[in-house]
């Protein structure tokens, strides 16, 4: 399936899987910039990487 070939609904999945994702990277960055323990702050920047990527891998089906 070509990128133009999405229909209404998975156009509208991924949008709403996009904005899920912003939202659990923008919350993991905050605890990883807030948190005194420095192995959970690394922890949470890594999982904030994740949701990223898997923001920026989602945009890209659009």
């Amino acid at each position: 399936m070509s990128n133009n070939m999405l229909t209404t609904k998975e156009a509208t999945l991924i949008s709403d899987l996009l904005t899920m994702e912003e939202s659990a990277c923008k919350k993991a960055r905050l605890y990883s910039r807030t948190l005194t323990d420095q192995n959970l702050a690394q922890t949470f920047s890594k999982i904030a990487d994740n949701h990223e990527r898997r923001f920026n891998a989602l945009l890209e089906l659009l």
